[in-house]
């Protein structure tokens, strides 16, 4: 087995500063899969591996078919990482086709190193999430017969990865990672212990990926950080609400999204950004993560009840149409009805636009671990969290039919899910699905509001949205992964439908 050391140089394919790759062997023949976990960072890492991968001269296949295999993991809840024990078994059950190279990467790998091999030991490789820049390496040398191979120091290069040396799963937005890591240390959360301490992306990179993305066609840009808000840029040292207008600036970026912020953190400046309309969209994820005060700081989050609810009327005093999503954790170290029952009264006063809720799941090294029993019964967690969703579900329900009638600006992102129509997403990122032409993905139209579900909106389009015209490769219709004539062959696909932003997003 071959553990490096933190720090010690990989063979890197590409190095921020565009310098060219230093392992020119290629594996032509090599197919393979990534199946990602977790929050829009994993998806977003997958496309840098993807893209790392290629680099090499391999190519993306279907599950069956694929030799070299990288699970991209989360570790935020253990439901999520024992999933990726399972995944292993299965790959590793089919005999004789079982995969050539099998990697776990993400928070699992970073947070358990090279235990993995004792729990899993046909996986190949460990590769942590500071470390993606190695993967090209490390394949190169498993085929050249070393085996077992652990990659979990931090490399300064896996923040500012190039953006040509990302592999973007096609369609009409993109993310660009503003920072990583957090400072905050929660009592519940892992973050802190998988990404590290918190690093920052100048401004001027981050503009450029932006203009990049423009030209190839992208519209929308989701900004990424486990806590975006503490963004300071490392040369001027402006702040995040200053980066929103230098990426609203890029000519054909129409829309500005992020994830996720710290209600601690939240500025003035951003609200004023809000407030004045443009690009940064009127939508805001702000994790709560419980309603009750005595919870929250037991949760080590910074503010009160009160703080949260204070820092909500001044935001739709500032934005009347922004809507709010949230985190909420029920069954957290101690809770009591009581206090459970001051959340169930958050989801009434806020009125959240819709909630990613889960039971607590204890996670090594945390405060929480280390100092707090996990003493409320899995039962009871389990019938809280199914309250929880039922009362965010009528608002959600109520939301929604206020909304009949109203006309909003959709930006085209494909088929929808029910089949036969096209899905788009209004401003405050409610899906509206209608009835389109099929070249409209990646432009904007008008929709009315006809009718509503509790997760997604049904419209009428007003007009026929004109086909999307940039001057690069159109992001939404790529071929790059296919052969000529054959079906598109994403390199990176989510592990499961239910498990993946979901789980990982009570991280903020």
């Amino acid at each position: 087995m071959t553990v490096r050391a933190p720090g010690s140089p990989p063979g890197l394919i590409g190095l921020a500063d565009g310098s060219p790759a230093r392992t020119a062997e290629r594996t032509p023949h090599l197919r393979f899969r990534i199946e990602t976990w977790g929050c829009q960072m994993n998806v977003h890492d997958s496309e840098k591996m993807a893209a790392a991968l290629g680099s090499l001269g391999c190519r993306p296949a279907e599950a069956e078919s694929a030799e070299v295999v990288v699970l991209n993991t989360c570790s935020v809840r253990e439901k999520a990482q024992e999933k990726v024990f399972a995944r292993v078994e299965q790959l590793v059950g089919r005999g004789r086709e079982r995969p050539r190279l099998i990697g776990v990467a993400g928070c699992v790998a970073q947070q358990e190193g090279e235990a993995i091999f004792g729990r899993a030991p046909a996986v190949d490789f460990v590769l942590g999430t500071q470390s993606l820049v190695c993967l090209p390496d490390v394949v190169r040398r498993l085929l050249a017969g070393e085996s077992r191979i652990v990659e979990i120091g931090r490399h300064p290069d896996n923040l500012d990865i190039p953006p040509e040396q990302i592999d973007r799963i096609p369609g009409v937005k993109a993310y660009i990672t503003i920072m990583e890591g957090c400072d905050n240390f929660c009592s519940f959360c892992v973050v802190p212990f998988t990404r590290g301490r918190e690093r920052c992306r100048t401004v001027s990179s981050i503009v450029r990926e932006a203009e990049s993305l423009a030209a190839s066609g992208f519209r929308e840009i989701q900004l990424l950080g486990q806590n975006v808000n503490s963004y300071r840029d490392p040369e001027g040292g402006g702040g995040f609400a200053e980066l929103t207008d230098a990426v609203g600036a890029v000519a054909g970026i129409r829309r500005i999204r992020f994830t996720s912020p710290h209600p601690k953190d939240f500025s003035e400046a951003l609200m004023e950004r809000f407030a004045a309309g443009g690009p940064l969209m009127p939508h805001m994820h702000l994790p709560a993560q419980s309603g009750s005060t005595s919870v929250l700081e037991r949760m080590r989050r910074g503010y009160s009840r009160d703080k949260f609810l204070q820092l909500v009327r001044r935001a739709r005093e500032k934005a009347p149409e922004l809507a709010l999503s949230t985190d909420l954790i029920v069954g957290f170290c101690g809770e009591t009805r009581r206090e459970f029952e001051d959340t169930l009264t958050l989801l009434d006063e806020v009125r959240f636009s819709s909630v990613y809720s889960f039971k607590y799941s204890e996670r090594p090294h945390t405060l929480a671990s280390k100092r707090l029993p996990d003493d409320v019964p899995d039962p009871e967690k389990t019938q809280r969290l199914i309250e929880l969703q039922a009362r965010q579900r009528e608002i959600q329900l109520a939301l929604h039919r206020d909304l009949v009638g109203r006309r909003v600006e959709v930006l085209v992102e494909g088929p929808s899910r029910k089949g036969g129509q096209l899905a788009g997403r209004g401003p405050d990122n409610r899906i509206v699905n209608f009835e389109g032409p099929t070249d409209a993905t990646g432009s904007f139209g008008e929709v009315e509001i006809t009718g509503f579900g509790p997760n997604s909106l049904l419209g009428k389009l007003l007009h026929s949205p004109k086909p999307r015209r940039s001057g690069g490769e159109s992001a939404a219709s790529s071929t790059r992964w296919s052969a000529p004539g054959s079906e598109i062959l994403l390199p990176v696909v989510q592990a499961t439908a239910a498990d993946g932003v979901q789980e990982a997003r009570a991280a903020g």
